[in-house]
């Protein structure tokens, strides 16, 4: 049995925003996993632990450049959030993704490996950490090159969105890249949802439908009925529209004669654990080492 200690559940309790004796329990059952806890808390909390699990956790900026029918996202992070405000560090972000946009390059090493005046963008990022003193990477980009149209939303820096998109319009598909931003879809459409996220919600769904105690056949409709709700939820076709939830975002580009061939979505940190940092402990250490001296 692993030991669980006090920065664990309080890691978990950040994450979910549970109270701090079930995140305890969580990881107690989970043998001190931390995603299986998550998951454990999602059975007895519901969506309120989903919801907050899905909170950033590092630092950067999402940066995007569009030239007529070619476009690039791109996500830099670093250390902290001071340095997300940096000028140089901003500038380093925006000349990356205009080389993507530009050079198609093949993934971040070949990036890397692009000039970027006379340096090379790896150079460039070293010398850039020397004078800032902090260390910062490029994680991943997107690139776009169609006959449709592309547009572009961010969310301050840290909520970056890319569609393409076919209509007149061309307010309506920057108002798709808000609601996208606002609503966080994983597919177009019901059918593209990736199957490991079906089956992960399948498996809550089904935990929780047990719990209940009604006979298997009942259980067998909650959790199809669970899944389909989640469906309809992470598809951005069958989501309610941010700006008129009487209807869908289907029937707003039905309405509108405009067609969304794809979209990126990125997130500053999503996915990164993050260090956390004790103050109130880092100084009780110095004092007893003090004490010691």
């Amino acid at each position: 049995m692993a030991a669980i200690t006090a920065a664990m559940v309080g890691e978990l309790r950040a994450k979910t925003d549970a109270p701090m004796m079930e995140c305890k329990k969580a990881l107690t059952e989970a043998d001190g996993d931390m995603a299986k806890a998550e998951d454990i808390l999602r059975v007895k909390l519901g969506s309120k632990a989903s919801k907050a699990a899905s909170r950033i956790t590092a630092e950067g900026v999402i940066a995007t450049h569009i030239a007529g029918n070619v476009g690039a996202m791109i996500e830099v992070n670093c250390e902290t959030d001071f340095v997300t405000k940096n000028d140089d560090f901003i500038a380093f972000a925006n000349a990356c993704v205009k080389l993507v946009a530009e050079r198609n390059p093949a993934d971040v090493a070949a990036l890397s490996a692009l000039p970027m005046g006379e340096q090379t963008v790896e150079e460039f990022r070293s010398a850039l950490i020397g004078r800032v003193g902090e260390n910062m990477s490029i994680r991943r980009f997107a690139r776009f090159e169609a006959p449709a149209k592309l547009t572009s939303y961010l969310h301050g820096t840290r909520i970056g969105v890319m569609v393409e998109f076919d209509g007149a319009d061309e307010q309506v598909g920057k108002d798709v890249a808000m609601h996208i931003a606002a609503m966080k879809p994983v597919s177009l459409s019901s059918d593209q949802v990736p199957a490991e996220l079906i089956e992960k919600e399948r498996s809550i769904a089904s935990q929780k439908a047990l719990e209940s105690g009604k006979p298997a056949d009942i259980v067998a409709k909650m959790v199809e009925g669970s899944v389909q709700k989640y469906l309809k939820e992470v598809s951005l076709f069958n989501q309610p529209f941010v700006k008129n939830d009487k209807q869908t975002v289907e029937q707003m580009l039905k309405a509108a004669n405009t067609s969304v061939k794809s979209f990126v979505m990125y997130v500053v940190g999503e996915g990164i654990e993050k260090k956390q940092d004790d103050f109130a402990a880092e100084v009780a250490a110095q004092v007893a080492a003090a004490k010691q001296a």
